[in-house]
């Protein structure tokens, strides 16, 4: 807009379209889940823990139910095949598919909890303090899991997953909280934590809203660490018959199929789907954890943006790469002096 004497007029209104910039400057924002690997593994996730949920009501058999005809191959009636006793297979995936995600995410969320609390508060606090928690820490982190959690079911025979998961909580979250203490000692002396203690902020407001957030990709990796750890630790007590074998879960399927010599017998759909089960969650999980750490790492972050880009020119990245553009290209000189 002009005005009469010639000089330009500016407007102070927004244009109509700004709103959806802002929004599409949101959405560039969620760079986390514009990742693929993040996409595939959260997908590949979901799609057990929604098995989890409702997988003994979509069973097609009860996955104790035995008939006489034993050992089927994959068929119309049984899509996985049936065991020794005639049980279906596919039915007991499916049911045990909650027993393994119950354990492994309640020993996860318990296990990251002690961490932060300990890690945190040691590395924060110091002192005396600070000594006891890295002492009690030091003591955690040698106690082997895997035997204390076969003495303990073997002393309480009725123990189930809720007293495994918690065993292993116990016994595994030492090393995410060495790990948060180191962070949050390099973080307690940052210029902007040492503003916000000048400005009067409380103790607890400086960690929950200074320290904390800093140390968000580290408690998420340690989570899924931790989770991974957990789920295998209850398919492996299940395996070699430590748990109660009544309780159906991927172990549980591997435990009979190696009692009853599957793999000799050349019944492969008997151990097969329950391996390809094992594989995919952790699958998922680490394809999360990679997620993580490329939102987190500024390099890993950059390279990943410009994939497409660097295919095009024909640049293969590798880790720790970071392309550098001078005038819009990248030259082979910029490759070698970044690589």
């Amino acid at each position: 807009m002009v005005a009469a004497t010639g000089t330009p007029i500016t407007s102070t209104e927004e244009p109509p379209n700004v709103p959806h910039k802002h929004r599409r400057g949101f959405l560039r924002g969620l760079t986390f889940l514009r990742n693929r690997k993040t996409v595939v593994g959260l997908a590949m996730l979901a799609f057990f823990v929604v098995l989890a949920l409702v997988g003994d009501v979509i069973a097609p058999y009860d996955p104790s139910a035995t008939s006489t005809v034993g050992l089927q191959s994959p068929n119309a009636d049984h899509l996985l095949g049936t065991t020794s006793l005639g049980q279906d297979i596919l039915s007991q995936i499916l049911v045990g598919t909650r027993g393994v995600l119950w354990v492994a995410f309640l020993a996860g969320i318990v296990a990251t909890v002690l961490s932060v609390v300990v890690g945190v508060t040691a590395g924060f606090l110091g002192g005396i303090g600070d000594e006891f928690l890295s002492l009690l820490s030091n003591i955690f982190l040698v106690i082997p899991a895997l035997p204390l959690i076969i003495i303990v079911t073997g002393l309480l025979p009725s123990a189930g997953g809720v007293t495994i998961a918690l065993i292993i909580a116990f016994t595994g979250w030492a090393w995410g909280s060495r790990v948060l203490r180191a962070q949050t000692l390099s973080l307690r002396k940052r210029d902007f934590v040492e503003a916000a203690r000048a400005n009067g902020e409380s103790t607890w407001r400086i960690v929950f809203f200074e320290i904390l957030p800093n140390l968000t990709a580290i408690i998420a990796s340690g989570f899924i660490g931790t989770v991974i750890f957990a789920m295998l630790s209850e398919i492996t007590l299940a395996f070699i018959g430590v748990t109660s074998i009544s309780d159906w879960n991927w172990g549980t399927i591997l435990f009979w199929a190696q009692s009853n010599q599957a793999l000799a017998m050349g019944a492969w759909w008997w151990f097969v789907p329950a391996g390809l089960c094992i594989a995919a969650v952790g699958t998922a999980l680490t394809l999360i954890n990679f997620g993580i750490d490329e939102f987190v790492n500024p390099r890993l972050r950059t390279t990943g943006q410009n994939a497409k880009t660097l295919r095009a020119k024909r640049i293969r990245a590798r880790v720790g790469f970071t392309p550098v553009y001078r005038g819009g290209t990248t030259t082979h000189d910029d490759v070698k002096e970044n690589a």
